[in-house]
């Protein structure tokens, strides 16, 4: 290992042990109650509820596959990043308020609770295992991106990264569960902010500014520098609502939903929006320049692995101490959201899947330990594409629970057969949408997947 090489490794040490740190500290404002281990006892402030659902919606997505995306399509990338945003915003403007009252009024600690009402065994079963099967993997391919980093930087065992990212992870959750994980995600989101912002100016600069850039795209493929090209497979109209339903698909994320349960007040769920998406704004668009200048400055990096062009920029025109903090930042961004997915599935595990033991504090921190040695198992054993299987695992809970979500936040009567029905029918058509029809370059499958779901409700209404 080489001096630049200590240097990096330093400098991502400290930052790892400032995350962990912070874990450990917030179990000092620990209840030993299940409702403090799950929900932070519903009095988490507005800011870190921003931060913290930024940080971890946003996720290892956005370092790896989302530059790679743009790398790969060009100036057109950014249709899904208006899309997704807009989708999302609507979700928290039209649902989150809602739902943190309901919820509240429920008495729900958990989403499957809440689909349930308290009161369906069935549907709280079959969602629990829904979400414990799709976010254990997005969980999973969390990992998967800390580990290609390490890998990439320092020639490491490719699943060295996944073992550290575990084992972090599951460090501080059990120490102080969802608040320890709320408290991280703001430290992460701040290191995510800068790193991004830092490597965007420095890559403007080396490109030759953006106008330099941008001629060079042209000059690579016209496509590259085209808003609307004509390689979207039915057309911009179709890719553009798809995306953007897929953003509305916060509906039926489970580890995103705790948040909104668990800020302290229904009137901040508002702020909470407003901070979450100008941050989040800022973090996709930074990702996107990056991608589109890596293009210009790494054009052989398309015959190997496209998700690793930040990495690579990084290594190309940083010193070591910040290449140490893009790689923290990439880090904070999978592992911020790897820890929510595994408290969202240990919840659903120990609340939902055994209620008879819901309101033991010690089982709820032993399925967090149960989880997180699942999600490591599919990390080991699973693909390395991230963005596939991050953006399949999410299009998998958005049909699945989103439309039940929506209708038990309005409070309408959903029976045990059309709620199961609904979950099962939208996995299935999202499944068979994007694996056996191969439709999703032309219109991700959250739209069909939502859609069938709504429409299997509006069958079981009609013979009620």
């Amino acid at each position: 290992m080489n001096y630049d090489q200590i240097t990096i490794a330093l400098t991502f040490i400290a930052f790892l042990i400032m995350f962990t740190v912070v874990g450990i500290y917030s179990a000092k404002y620990k209840q030993d109650t299940t409702t403090d281990y799950l929900l932070a006892g519903r009095q988490v402030n507005p800011w870190l509820t921003a931060l913290s659902a930024m940080s971890t919606g946003q996720s290892g997505l956005l370092f790896t596959g989302q530059v790679g995306y743009a790398y790969s399509r060009g100036i057109s990338a950014i249709w899904l990043v208006i899309g997704w945003a807009i989708g999302d915003y609507l979700a928290w403007w039209l649902i989150f308020r809602r739902l943190r009252t309901v919820s509240e009024d429920y008495k729900s600690d958990t989403v499957s609770n809440f689909l349930s009402q308290g009161k369906d065994r069935f549907i709280a079963l079959v969602s629990a295992l829904i979400t414990i099967a799709f976010l254990g993997a997005y969980a999973a391919a969390q990992l998967v991106a800390g580990s290609k980093a390490l890998h990439s930087v320092f020639g490491w065992n490719y699943y060295l990264g996944i073992i550290v990212g575990t084992v972090i992870v599951v460090i501080y959750c059990f120490s102080g569960g969802i608040r320890a994980s709320i408290w991280t995600d703001a430290v992460q989101s701040v290191v995510m902010i800068v790193s991004l912002l830092l490597l965007l100016g420095v890559s403007i600069i080396a490109g030759g500014g953006l106008g330099n850039i941008w001629n060079n795209l042209g000059n690579i493929d016209a496509n590259l520098t085209n808003l609307l090209p004509d390689n979207f497979s039915w057309g911009f109209l179709p890719f553009f609502l798809g995306w953007l339903v897929a953003g509305f698909g916060v509906v039926g994320q489970p580890h995103i939903l705790v948040r909104a349960m668990a800020i302290d007040s229904a009137d901040n769920v508002r702020f909470a929006r407003d901070l979450k998406t100008v941050c989040g704004l800022v973090n996709s668009f930074a990702a996107i320049f990056i991608g589109l200048s890596a293009r210009v400055l790494l054009p052989s990096l398309g015959d190997n692995d496209p998700e690793l062009a930040l990495l690579y920029m990084s290594l190309n025109l940083l010193p070591g101490i910040l290449v140490g903090l893009m790689l923290a930042g990439l880090f904070a961004a999978t592992i911020s959201t790897a820890d929510s997915q595994i408290l969202s599935c240990s919840a659903a595990l120990t609340q939902d899947v055994f209620p008879q033991v819901a309101k033991s504090y010690k089982f709820a921190k032993l399925g967090t330990l149960t989880v997180g040695a699942l999600a490591f198992i599919i990390a080991i054993s699973g693909t390395n594409n991230v963005f596939a299987l991050i953006t399949f695992s999410w299009s998998a809970l958005a049909s699945g629970l989103g439309v039940l979500l929506i209708l038990r936040v309005f409070n309408k009567p959903v029976s045990s057969g059309a709620g199961i029905a609904m979950m099962l029918g939208g996995i299935v058509t999202a499944i068979v949408w994007n694996s056996l029809l191969q439709f999703s370059g032309g219109m991700y499958e959250v739209f069909p997947g939502m859609v069938v779901s709504a429409l299997i409700y509006w069958a079981f209404s009609r013979t009620q």
